[in-house]
């Protein structure tokens, strides 16, 4: 009787670490799921929207040099500063929003960019189309893992140098956040 209750908790322990070490992984199905399916409310259980939308500005800001030059002067050129006083101020388009809607995440953990993605498959292939689709690949990686933080890389199926890596952050237990998400070289 002893030994068989040191065998549970031994299975236990070892399910338990199991189920611990690879709830990354399952977060990002999850989200990829949620975002294939359009599911918003689960989308946003698995994505910390004000951290990811800052780590992307960050890639996507404007080069310095390609700033706007110094606003006319009404001494050196009155008649550019009159255009530009009566100009209306509309600010530049957010680069940052297509990549947040559930369209560019879905094309994110895909490993496309959300202009270049093709479409998703709203419905579920059959079990033998499934798995032949599944076993061509290329799969998502675990890049970095650690208790608290864990990145998955996700390489384009088209282009195999392009890899977008999603990085995770535990919240509770078993509850894991998107927090940050790293763009190709190509497209920052």
């Amino acid at each position: 009787m002893r030994f068989d209750l040191f065998k549970i908790v031994v299975l236990a322990a070892v399910i338990f670490g199991l189920a611990f070490a690879s709830a990354p992984y399952f977060a990002f199905r999850a989200l990829r799921a949620a975002t294939a399916a359009e599911d918003v409310q689960a989308t946003a259980e698995l994505v910390d929207f004000p951290a990811v939308r800052k780590s992307l500005t960050g890639q996507l800001a404007p080069e310095a040099a390609t700033a706007s030059a110094e606003p006319p002067s009404i001494w050196q050129d009155p008649v550019g500063a009159l255009k530009r006083a009566i100009q209306p101020l509309a600010p530049p388009e957010p680069k940052v929003d297509r990549y947040l809607t559930l369209p560019g995440l879905s094309a994110l953990t895909r490993g496309y960019r959300p202009d270049k993605a093709p479409p998703a498959a709203k419905v579920p292939p059959p079990l033998g189309e499934g798995l032949k689709a599944a076993m061509k690949g290329p799969w998502p990686s675990m890049a970095y893992w650690d208790p608290n933080r864990a990145r998955v890389a996700v390489k384009r199926p088209d282009a195999e140098d392009r890899v977008t890596v999603l990085t995770f952050e535990r919240r509770a237990l078993f509850t894991w956040k998107l927090v940050h998400v790293q763009l190709p070289e190509g497209e920052r």
